[in-house]
């Protein structure tokens, strides 16, 4: 079913990027032309507002819901808001494949042209099959009284159409489509991943792919493109994963963290960043356009927006099937920098999604220790759903591996001197050896999991079984009572999924 547009004083059809640029300069105080020649605009939002958003269903749902007599009084007075305003719309795809493409548009009020400008670089471009599918309707002048901080993202999965209120944030944009997106490629019987996808061109004469789960802001954009054995980014954010493995890609752009960036660890995503068609958002910059990416006085939620096309990266048509799952966790205690989980566990830490939270979540989330399912907070229903589902699609990928990295600490957080940072380098290191079939593997006596005993090119074996730590410095009470906390906790947690495969329980 097609939505028609609310009627608009003007509307401003598929501009380009100059013209954009031009009505961002022109209507937006708030935006400062940088020292690499792009425009960075200090948003009134730092992040998603997850406690604003709410699912259009007039039954019991395991999310935030509205009626749907509710939204259609929302979308009433958003309509009326639109008549008499300037209007931006864009259309374009998510993913590109023929075989799996959305066709995609977003509605948005002119005097926020930052943002249909950032969306466009990460649409795929129209042709002349394209029909709308899903629609963003996106005005930020127009507040929500009454909602969480008085702003609202409604989603109608019947028509697939987002209505967003009031928020100035990018996210709202891009997660608005890729929401509606986690619906419909479950209903084509797949499972939408929140993840990275990189492929290794030549590994003994074929091309391999992993995919890089993990929660905004634990490192899944710097894992997808940091380079090892050749390997090309295809995407960063969200994959569909179909039965045999099948994987098709969304995004025809990049959304990366900007905060802590550095050419050297991160070079890609520096190149892209720093380039003048780049947008920022929330990144530190001076009012003379002089960018710091390490002052998170503001938000530590610093992102930028650039074209795919302008770094190095596989085209994401024809991928052959997925051959790594990498479950990134940002832990502060006792995760080993990697671990290879058996066929029975993989679905189990898909769904215990543990990690610590970030910026890119809400100043709510921020250092917390977090459980997100599959490491998912947009699915749109009872996450046993998603879990039972990834259950089934191992089944039809028997030489799946699947592996847990940890990108945070071992020994404590990052004011215990006793602890230790698994840094990039080593989450690299890591990666290699996994493409490279180099590591040499024993099963941890606690968890059962597979630990490393040898890994080339990796310079603390601490970091790769923090039990050494612990009995290093006289800490096993400490190490054993946490195995024991979380193994307790972790059967807690995944017994709150109603209807969950108990397989996926018993395997913690």
């Amino acid at each position: 079913m097609t939505i028609k547009l609310p009627h608009a004083a003007s509307v401003e059809k598929n501009p380009t990027q100059e013209q954009m640029r031009e009505w961002a300069l022109e209507f937006m105080p708030r935006i400062i032309e940088t020292e690499f020649g792009n425009l960075s605009y200090k948003a009134e939002m730092t992040a998603r507002l997850a406690k604003s958003t709410f699912f259009v269903d007039d039954d019991e749902t395991f999310k935030p819901a509205m009626t749907r007599a509710e939204y259609d009084e929302w979308a009433a007075k958003q309509d009326a808001y639109i008549a008499d305003k300037d209007m931006i719309l864009i259309e374009g795809y998510i993913g590109p494949d023929p075989e799996f493409r959305t066709a995609s548009r977003l509605y948005m009020e002119k005097t926020s042209a930052n943002i249909p400008a950032m969306q466009q670089q990460l649409f795929f471009p129209k042709d002349d099959d394209w029909a709308p599918e899903f629609t963003v309707i996106y005005t930020p002048g127009l507040m929500a009284p009454g909602k969480s901080d008085d702003r609202l993202i409604a989603v109608d999965h019947e028509n697939y159409v987002t209505r967003v209120f009031g928020s100035d944030y990018f996210g709202e944009s891009k997660m608005g489509g890729l929401r509606m997106w986690n619906h419909l490629v479950f209903a084509k019987g797949g499972l939408a991943l929140h993840s990275g996808l990189k492929t290794f061109p030549n590994v003994d004469g074929e091309e391999k792919v992993a995919l890089i789960l993990g929660l905004s802001g634990t490192g899944k954009t710097t894992t997808t493109f940091r380079q090892q054995l050749g390997s090309l980014p295809v995407q960063d954010d969200f994959v569909a994963l179909f039965p045999g493995g099948k994987v098709y890609s969304s995004e025809n752009g990049c959304f990366a963290k900007t905060y802590g960036l550095d050419e050297d660890d991160e070079p890609t995503i520096y190149g892209g960043t720093t380039r003048p068609d780049a947008w920022l958002e929330n990144t530190h910059t001076d009012p003379d356009g002089h960018v710091d990416f390490f002052d998170d006085s503001y938000t530590r939620n610093g992102r930028s927006t650039f074209p795919l096309a302008n770094i190095r990266h596989r085209n994401p048509n024809n991928l052959p099937p997925v051959n790594y799952l990498l479950l990134l966790n940002r832990n502060e205690t006792i995760i080993p920098a990697i671990v290879k989980l058996k066929r029975e566990q993989a679905a189990a830490y898909f769904m215990l999604g543990e990690t610590k939270g970030t910026s890119a979540g809400g100043a709510s989330e921020a250092g917390k220790s977090l459980r997100v399912p599959g490491t998912n907070p947009f699915f749109f229903t009872n996450d046993a759903v998603q879990g039972n589902r990834l259950l089934e699609l191992l089944d039809t990928m028997p030489e799946l591996e699947v592996y847990l990295l940890s990108t945070g600490r071992v020994g404590g957080g990052d004011d215990d001197e006793r602890s230790k940072k698994v840094k990039i380098r080593h989450s690299s290191a890591a990666v290699q050896a996994i493409v490279e079939g180099s590591i040499t593997w024993e099963e941890d006596p606690d968890f059962g999991y597979f630990v490393a005993a040898d890994l080339p090119g990796f310079d603390d074996p601490e970091l790769l079984q923090p039990r050494r730590l612990y009995e290093r410095q006289g800490r096993m009470d400490e190490y054993n009572a946490i195995v024991a906390r979380l193994k307790e906790e972790r059967r807690e947690f995944l017994r709150t999924f109603p209807g969950l495969d108990e397989s996926v329980v018993n395997a913690v």
